[in-house]
């Protein structure tokens, strides 16, 4: 039976006193916070029992935040993916403490999202939230801004000059890509684009970049009128096999924002795969099978794991500061996938 590690085990680990780390244990006298993180990271690496009282000694003098974020549809990989990077996210800073609350919209109905901001305004410091453009969420915003409480907006820029921030990828340079990889892949013929809404302006950025590279590129490309599916994959489907029906020449599709597994479905029942040109986003279970399978010819993918340390650094650093001008936008970049790489 393998020897518990003991105190001693945490000093030498550490390189520290035992007097030290007894004193971190049982918070007999202050220590430094550096300290009592040295101590916690020793601790934790060697596998010592008492691990969880020795973060609460270190957590007990941090700052606190807390911090909700209003999350799209529930039901997507994406974005379960990406709440519990959120998640963990806010477990990781060691300056100071996140408690982070996720929710979800249940529409993008500019009405429901100004409620639920609000409602979220009752007990949060700091809200980030994805969501369309819309002067009824403009409002709602500048109202919580004005109460003293950042707002940032996740992966679709939305109250521009009102809202504290924005954290995502830029989304005119990934549209420009989604054309540069269609461009060089599809044959002559029509080309579809769908984007969630035309209020999600991350979506309409990316259709502009993508619309931008092939009028510049691609002359051999037709692009025919932008279709909406609301994300919904049920509505994507039906959209998909329509165009297939009307476009006998259709040759590429750019799912710009969610709706890729109603469009992959409805490619995979007519046996399309390989004679498209079809680039979507995000990568995950679904969109890697579909990508060996020739159904999607390449994805980008939002770098999660990174908006999430972002958003969390940035909204500590609102707390402390309280600059109540708009902040910038920050661009983090994304991957590209194709089946080679997955």
């Amino acid at each position: 039976m393998a020897r518990r590690p003991t105190v001693a085990d945490i000093a030498a680990a550490c390189g520290l006193s035992v007097a030290t780390v007894d004193r971190v244990l049982n918070a007999r006298l202050p220590v430094r916070q550096e300290t009592a993180e040295r101590v916690f990271k020793a601790a934790e690496q060697i596998g010592y029992h008492g691990t969880g009282l020795i973060r609460r000694r270190v957590e007990a003098g941090l700052p606190h935040y807390r911090l909700h974020i209003l999350l799209q549809r529930p039901d997507q990989l994406f974005y379960a993916d990406f709440a519990r990077e959120l998640e963990r996210a806010a477990l990781s800073p060691t300056q100071f403490r996140v408690t982070a609350t996720i929710s979800f919209l249940a529409s993008q109905t500019p009405s429901e999202i100004a409620n639920r901001l609000r409602d979220a305004a009752r007990t949060a410091q700091v809200i980030a939230m994805v969501a369309i453009d819309h002067p009824a969420v403009t409002a709602a915003v500048a109202e919580i801004e004005a109460a003293g409480i950042p707002v940032f907006a996740l992966l679709s820029d939305f109250a521009s000059g009102v809202r504290r921030g924005y954290i995502g990828t830029d989304n005119t340079k990934v549209g420009r890509t989604a054309g540069w990889l269609v461009a060089h892949s599809a044959p002559p013929g029509k080309v579809a684009i769908f984007v969630g809404s035309h209020r999600f302006h991350g979506h309409e950025l990316r259709e502009i970049g993508f619309r931008s590279y092939l009028r510049q590129s691609a002359p051999h490309l037709t692009i025919i009128d932008t279709l909406v599916n609301l994300e919904d994959v049920n509505l994507a489907h039906e959209a998909t096999s329509d165009l297939l029906r009307r476009h006998p020449d259709l040759s590429a599709i750019y799912v710009a924002g969610g709706g890729m597994e109603g469009v992959v479905a409805a490619l995979r029942e007519e046996d399309m795969a390989g004679r498209l040109a079809v680039v979507c986003n995000e990568i995950n279970a679904f969109s890697r099978a579909a990508l060996a399978e020739n159904l999607i010819t390449a994805l980008t993918a939002t770098p999660v794991t990174a908006i999430g340390n972002a958003l969390v650094n940035l909204a500590a650093t609102a707390m402390t500061t309280r600059t109540p001008e708009s902040g910038g936008q920050t661009f983090l970049p994304f991957e590209i996938y194709v089946s080679e790489n997955i």
